[in-house]
């Protein structure tokens, strides 16, 4: 079974936000995903299982499973056209718990066609506030099954780059995860942003695929520009072309293999 480590969003090694991609020889129960997913302990990890018409796929963090992951979708997808499985200008399609994702190379990047995640103007939190320190200009989440996604706007590009989130009070929060953001300083990128997480087991996210179907939407409509490019300010960092269409956001980015391995 072979085991791969991808740096995803970014077109250099030790950059972007890592992956393990699995491509499974045969299905196997959640507990061996989850346990893989513990002993590789990145953020994500994809499983990948081919199928008549492409490809199932699913992602765990090393404390559960999430029903959408951009950069391991990313990461899957360069796996995939990089050693051969699948033909340079044939599409991908990844059969997903978020419904069907259609993949596209295109030169050294990748497009990835998913669903918008909007959400609505909120109250404040202060016990998120606090948690992270800041104080939001504006406050937005969209209500889930399992925990509220909020997306908080802050007044400057430095307010994003400098918070240090108490992540136990964080956890204690209604908060399944926030999204942190504001107008970019720098003219070559529309907006910056951080994602935490430590309710799905993820404190803070390198760079966040899933984070921008949610943040396309919302600058979209915010500038009146459906066409972004958004930088995410971890220490890692990585750039996230966005394109807003309605109900479908496409996702741009490039990745660098790290590692190939064979499970044993």
């Amino acid at each position: 079974m072979q085991l791969y480590q991808v740096d995803a969003f970014t077109d250099q090694p030790f950059h972007g936000n890592p992956a393990c991609v699995c491509i499974l020889d045969q299905p196997h129960s959640d507990a061996w995903m989850q346990a893989l997913s513990a002993e590789m302990n990145l953020s994500e990890t994809a499983f990948l299982l081919k199928q008549p018409d492409g490809f199932g796929l699913r992602w765990f963090t090393p404390t559960k499973e999430v029903s959408l992951c951009g950069h391991a979708t990313l990461a899957s997808a360069h796996i995939l056209w990089e050693d051969g499985h699948v033909p340079p200008a044939e599409k991908i399609e990844f059969h997903t718990q978020s419904g069907l994702l259609t993949i596209r190379k295109d030169g050294p990047w990748i497009e990835m066609d998913f669903p918008a995640r909007l959400v609505s103007p909120a109250d404040p939190s202060s016990e998120l506030n606090q948690a992270l320190g800041i104080t939001p200009t504006h406050t937005s989440k969209r209500t889930l099954e399992k925990g509220d996604a909020y997306l908080l706007e802050v007044e400057t590009e430095e307010i994003v780059r400098a918070m240090t989130p108490d992540f136990a009070q964080l956890l204690a929060t209604d908060a399944r995860t926030v999204i942190v953001t504001s107008r970019s300083d720098d003219a070559a990128y529309d907006f910056v942003s951080r994602f935490f997480g430590p309710a799905i087991g993820i404190n803070e996210d390198p760079v966040t695929g899933s984070a921008h179907c949610y943040l396309a939407p919302y600058w979209g409509a915010r500038l009146n520009k459906p066409s972004l490019l958004g930088l995410q300010v971890s220490k890692r960092q990585g750039v996230v072309g966005c394109e807003w269409q309605a109900e479908r956001v496409l996702l741009r980015g490039q990745a660098v293999t790290i590692f190939k391995g064979c499970l044993s």
